[in-house]
C-alpha cells in the first residue's frame, strides 16, 4: 500500500501534515513535522531513486502526488494499492 502524506511549512515555521484519514497535524518546526514523518516510516518523493521503488514493482516515474485545490480533494487520493511483484 503506497500512503501519501503532504507537509506544508507556513511562514511561521510551522509545519503541517495532511495525512490519508484527512487530518492535519500540526507540528512547531519543518524539522519535526519531518521527523514525526520519518518516525511514522514516510519518505520525502524528492529523496526516493528507482533502486528505492524497484521492490514495489513501479517505476519512479509513476509515483504521481495526489493533486487537488482543496485537502477534501486530496484525502481520496492518499491510499492506492500497490500490485505485489510476482518472484
Amino acid at each position: 500500500m503506497l500512503v501519501w502524506a503532504r507537509l506544508q511549512v507556513r511562514e511561521s515555521g510551522v509545519g503541517d501534515v495532511l495525512d490519508c484519514d484527512g487530518q492535519v497535524l500540526v507540528y512547531d518546526s519543518e524539522d519535526t513535522a519531518r521527523a514525526a514523518l520519518m518516525d511514522a516510516e514516510f519518505r520525502a518523493l524528492d529523496g526516493l531513486d528507482d533502486d528505492d521503488v524497484a521492490g514495489w514493482g513501479i517505476l519512479l516515474e509513476d509515483l504521481i502526488p495526489p493533486e487537488g485545490e482543496h485537502d477534501d480533494d486530496l484525502v481520496p487520493q492518499m491510499m492506492r494499492a500497490l500490485e505485489v511483484p510476482q518472484r
